[in-house]
C-alpha cells in the first residue's frame, strides 16, 4: 500500500510560479511510475505530466509544455511538479498518482494509488 501526501497549492498571479510535492508512504517508491493529473470544475480529470520509476522519461500535456517540469528525489520518496508561466487555465484541483510498475502511463486507469490533491487557482 502507498499513501501520496500533496502540498504546495494555493493562489497564485497569472505569470507566477508553484511547486508541488507528493511524498509518497512506503520503501518501493522507487520502483513505482508517477504522475501528476488535474481536475478543473466541469472537466474531466486529465494528465500533466508523467515519468517512469528512474525520471529517464517523461511526458507533458501539450498545455503545459515547457511551463511545467517534474522530477524526483527517490532518497525523499517525492516527487514534483514545478509549474512556471501559470495561467487562469491552470486553475485544477492537481493529484499525484502512483502505479506500482517501472513504465510511464498517461491514463489515469493505469495509476493504482492517489493522493487526496491540492487545489492550484491562477487568478488573471
Amino acid at each position: 500500500q502507498v499513501q501520496l501526501v500533496e502540498s504546495g497549492g494555493g493562489l497564485v498571479q497569472g505569470g507566477g510560479s508553484l511547486r508541488l510535492s507528493c511524498e509518497a508512504s512506503g520503501r518501493t517508491f522507487s520502483s513505482y511510475a508517477m504522475g501528476w493529473f488535474r481536475q478543473a470544475p466541469g472537466r474531466e480529470r486529465e494528465v500533466v505530466a508523467a515519468m517512469n520509476w528512474s525520471g529517464g522519461m517523461t511526458y507533458y500535456a501539450d498545455s503545459v509544455k515547457g511551463r511545467f517540469t517534474i522530477s524526483r528525489d527517490n532518497a525523499k520518496n517525492t516527487v514534483y511538479l514545478q509549474m512556471n508561466s501559470l495561467k487562469p487555465e491552470d486553475t485544477a484541483v492537481y493529484y499525484c498518482a502512483a502505479r506500482s510498475g517501472p513504465g510511464l502511463r498517461r491514463a489515469s486507469r493505469d495509476y493504482d494509488y492517489w493522493g487526496q490533491g491540492t487545489q492550484v487557482t491562477v487568478s488573471s
